[in-house]
């Protein structure tokens, strides 16, 4: 089965300085990297919430680039730095952008780095069609 790398509008850069690919789909299934709160430069964003928020922003620029949206979602990761002190933002944020059942899994796992970011989501999603 052949893989195709998905990238989504701007952000090559990065892809291209770290070796990975935004996405890879697979057959039907689409394997998203993990997504940061990075700005255009690549810098974190500062304020947990945005960075929180930011993280969805490029996790849907990537999805869309494969015809996909988070209804697509069947699969989600998150990684924490301090999941004590963070989960009430994340949980906060993650009900406005799924505000109802079916909700995609999810597993939520605390690290102590994420190369200057706080918060990332990978995850895996179903192409439509």
């Amino acid at each position: 089965m052949t893989r195709d790398a998905i990238f989504p509008a701007g952000r090559h850069a990065l892809y291209a300085t770290h070796r990975y690919s935004a996405a890879l789909r697979s057959g039907d299934l689409l394997f998203v990297s993990g997504q940061v709160g990075s700005r255009e430069d690549g810098s974190p964003e500062p304020d947990f919430e945005a960075q929180v928020r930011l993280a969805f922003t490029n996790l849907q620029a990537t999805l869309k680039a494969a015809g996909c949206t988070l209804d697509d979602l069947v699969d989600v990761t998150t990684f924490h730095t301090d999941p004590e002190r963070q989960f009430g933002t994340v949980l906060a944020v993650k009900d406005q952008i799924f505000p109802s059942a079916p909700y995609p899994n999810w597993t939520a796992i605390g690290v102590n780095w994420l190369a200057g970011f706080d918060f990332e989501i990978k995850v895996i999603a179903r192409i439509p069609g």
